[in-house]
């Protein structure tokens, strides 16, 4: 389909270009967590005021996991405790930390008048599938089983994230719904990954190909993945799951020059077939990502404002 780039999103992406900023697939992981960083910081907006933000850890299956509480200045709260979103950050499981979404974090804290736990899953090469997913849902289970000691309501606590970080969510809320897990309130998808077969449309157009592209999805994939054999495993590609009835009411973010446009417009589409309750909002003129990006991009703020409206409806 067309993708007409808007005005703002194709000053920042020539701007990108005209910086020199190396792809990642040429870059080792290392070299590419270290620019990524220095990206966000670039673009990332001045972040609100907020009445605590406080480094925690929770257990995990291979030792401690590092997290972030966000505590908003107005917080709602029934008989003392609070709804919490708890937060995937995106980076192609190779890279991305708890610096690197802090902003966002602290918008959707602010925004949704909520806790949000920012969790710092295990990455790849050094961690492959399904390391960053079993962080995830053992993340989630922790808290949904200490809820009252964070103040936090678990009757409406919800996953979410972007990118790899919406994938883990998508699958966080499918592993709850199938064994025993949490039942969740939400689940965040902010232009999520859902299909490593990766031979959707949106994934071969030109227009398509602005800072995360087909070939660094590829290059994502081969540090992630073990082998072939896991494409075809949902709690790596949520899209391979059959039966997605009973799951959460789903936000879903799609940019349209973004190589998983279609993918997660189609995942949206079989969460609403399948009765779920679906709010699905399309930025077309907006890049992967650009939701990191407002001091640069109007448009992220305007998105995270969206999301923070659906955050408190719920």
């Amino acid at each position: 389909m067309p993708v007409t780039l808007d005005p703002d999103a194709n000053a920042v992406l020539t701007a990108f270009r005209e910086a020199g900023r190396p792809p990642y697939e040429t870059l080792t992981p290392p070299e590419a967590r270290e620019w990524y960083l220095k990206a966000r910081e670039v673009a990332n907006p001045e972040p609100p005021a907020l009445a605590s933000v406080t480094a925690m850890t929770i257990p995990g299956p291979a030792g401690a996991i590092p997290a972030r509480l966000y505590t908003p200045k107005t917080l709602r709260q029934q008989d003392g405790l609070s709804p919490c979103l708890v937060f995937f950050h995106g980076g192609g499981w190779v890279i991305g930390d708890l610096d690197s979404h802090d902003v966002v974090c602290r918008i959707l804290a602010h925004e949704g008048e909520m806790l949000v736990i920012s969790v710092d899953y295990r990455l790849a090469p050094e961690h492959k599938f399904p390391a960053a997913i079993d962080d995830a849902i053992a993340a989630t289970r922790w808290i949904a089983d200490n809820a009252v000691q964070l103040n936090v309501n678990v009757d409406h606590l919800l996953v979410g994230g972007d990118s790899a970080g919406g994938n883990l969510s998508a699958i966080t809320a499918i592993d709850a719904r199938d064994n025993g897990g949490p039942k969740l309130k939400g689940q965040l998808l902010i232009y999520p990954a859902t299909d490593f077969r990766m031979d959707h449309p949106s994934h071969h157009e030109p227009e398509t190909s602005c800072l995360l592209t087909h070939t660094v999805m590829h290059w994502f994939s081969d540090h992630y993945l073990n082998s072939p054999a896991d494409i075809e495993n949902w709690r790596a590609s949520p899209a391979r799951t059959e039966n997605l009835k009973g799951l959460p009411p789903a936000y879903v973010l799609i940019a349209g020059a973004d190589p998983l446009r279609d993918e997660g417009a189609e995942y949206a589409e079989r969460l609403a077939d399948a009765g779920v309750a679906v709010t699905d909002k399309t930025y077309p003129g907006q890049f992967h990502g650009f939701i990191t990006m407002g001091k640069i991009l109007p448009k992220a703020n305007e998105a995270l404002h969206d999301i923070g409206g659906w955050l408190k409806a719920l």
